[in-house]
């Protein structure tokens, strides 16, 4: 677990750092500066792109996250699998733009009558599918030489500071809108050119090709588990944003909006867990291949306890402010309050199971998580057919919740089962007990007269009970030895 600690620690300042520049643009900025549609015209737009990006990888990043071992040499050339990588990716973003062409047309009907703003704009697709389709697979080849940071750096802050700065350039008229669109678009695209350069100027960069390497089995294997992580990467991918895409055809982009908005609070529950996949995929999958089961067990039990720690903490922090969080945003969103509640809590649930995906996505069952990803996505759809017309925004992140509770739990079993790998223990429910300890002491705190300072004051008070409580009782080893360090460098300790 050590590698896995202390990148998951710097990724989880980049990722946190990211949670403040979202915040600034999520919370103050896009509420404040453009309207309801225009919002849900800039996040539809990422939210297609990132659908064909992911189809256009053709299942190469898992490959590379499960047979990269294989292929690491001490050279730096790893027998040509960049090569490979880069060849693959622009098979499938031709194949992307192809299918972008062929279905435009139905995009453009199903857009005519409640999102007309999004037929404007659909051609600029095809630039943020290229960017976003070769960023994953420089970002998942950075990852798989131990470095998962660097990409979490580019996306959580590097591209969140330009998509702050073009939005200073259109608040002081620098920019009309549509400059705007394609300044966003050029934000979200930088980050592709600068991990490129990184891998250029450490050397990583080599395009050498050995043919002689990839035997039959080795050819086999890449293109089994390509086939299973298209519909691996095209499933999360679908979970994640199909209830927004959903919400946008039976709602409108207005709607899509408010819901974009406020999917973005709840989601900051999950957001630290992100470097610990990143490096856990990497780690599990090197366990696998030397049969290690220690190393897998210990990636298992400490992933699902500091994950669930640091979840709770943010779940019941950010709902603990709810109303404080409604007035910052304003009140075009106060529609999206409960979609921050259900969505918090799905991202609870994921992140109380660990790393179990990343478990079984690198083992010789990677086909089952394949299998139980797609039941999710059929089961998600079919949930928010059956509660967008009746609850709204609230229906679809219910049905996000559900499906996502159904989906860790088959995994518990699944590992359960076939491994017997079981993580939890009484420092769980210890978790709890704290959690629902300084939830109800910072709720019985009388409301302040301005929202920000109710809001510094509660989360002042959360934070110090919650926090201390944790680190007194040695909840989690791994974040009593990051809090450690991290005060001996302020010399709090020695």
């Amino acid at each position: 677990m050590g590698i896995i600690v202390k990148q998951s620690v710097k990724g989880t300042i980049y990722v946190y750092l990211g949670v403040l520049l979202g915040f600034i643009t999520t919370a103050i900025l896009l509420p404040r500066i453009y309207t309801t549609t225009e919002v849900g015209l800039l996040k539809i737009i990422v939210t297609y792109s990132t659908l064909l990006a992911q189809f256009g990888t053709l299942g190469i990043n898992g490959a590379t996250i499960r047979l990269f071992p294989f292929f690491r040499t001490d050279d730096k050339k790893h027998h040509g699998f960049l090569p490979l990588a880069l060849a693959v990716g622009l098979i499938g973003f031709l194949i992307s733009a192809i299918l972008l062409l062929i279905f435009k047309p139905v995009l453009v009907e199903m857009s005519m009558e409640k999102s007309t703003l999004l037929v404007e704009y659909i051609n600029y697709l095809i630039v943020l599918v290229f960017f976003q389709l070769f960023f994953s697979i420089l970002d998942i080849y950075y990852s798989a030489l131990m470095n998962s940071v660097h990409g979490t750096y580019l996306r959580e802050v590097f591209q969140r500071m330009l998509i702050i700065l073009m939005i200073g350039l259109y608040y002081f008229n620098m920019l009309s809108f549509h400059q705007f669109v394609i300044a966003y678009i050029f934000a979200i695209s930088v980050p592709t050119v600068y991990i490129l350069y990184t891998l250029i100027k450490e050397g990583h960069f080599n395009l050498h090709f050995e043919i002689s390497f990839l035997n039959k089995n080795l050819l086999r294997s890449i293109g089994a588990v390509s086939l299973f992580s298209i519909l691996n990467g095209f499933s999360v991918i679908m979970i994640q944003n199909v209830d927004l895409i959903m919400v946008n055809k039976m709602i409108g982009l207005d709607a899509a909006g408010i819901y974009a908005i406020c999917f973005f609070f709840g989601i900051v529950v999950s957001l630290p867990a992100r470097s610990i996949y990143k490096i856990a995929n990497v780690t599990a999958a090197e366990a696998w291949k030397n049969d290690d089961r220690k190393t897998l067990r210990d990636i298992y039990e400490k992933s699902c306890l500091t994950l669930f720690v640091i979840g709770s903490y943010l779940f019941l922090g950010v709902w603990l402010n709810i109303d404080n969080i409604m007035k910052i945003i304003g009140p075009d969103y106060l529609s999206g309050k409960w979609v921050i509640f259900f969505i918090g809590l799905g991202c609870l649930m994921d992140m109380a199971t660990g790393a179990n995906s990343s478990l079984m996505g690198t083992s010789k069952y990677y086909k089952v998580q394949s299998y139980l990803l797609l039941a999710l996505v059929v089961l998600l759809v079919a949930l928010n057919l059956l509660l967008i017309p009746r609850f709204g925004l609230t229906g679809a992140a219910a049905g996000s919740a559900v499906s996502l509770g159904f989906l860790n739990l088959m995994r518990y079993l699944f590992l359960y089962f076939k491994y017997d790998l079981q993580p939890y223990n009484i420092r769980f429910f210890y978790i709890i007990l704290i959690g629902a300890f300084a939830y109800f002491l910072s709720h019985a705190i009388p409301e302040n007269f301005h929202y920000i300072l109710d809001l510094v004051i509660r989360s002042t008070v959360f934070s110090l009970v919650f926090l201390f409580s944790v680190y007194f009782f040695r909840i989690s080893s791994d974040l009593n030895q990051v809090a450690d360090n991290f005060m001996k460098k302020l010399k709090i300790i020695r």
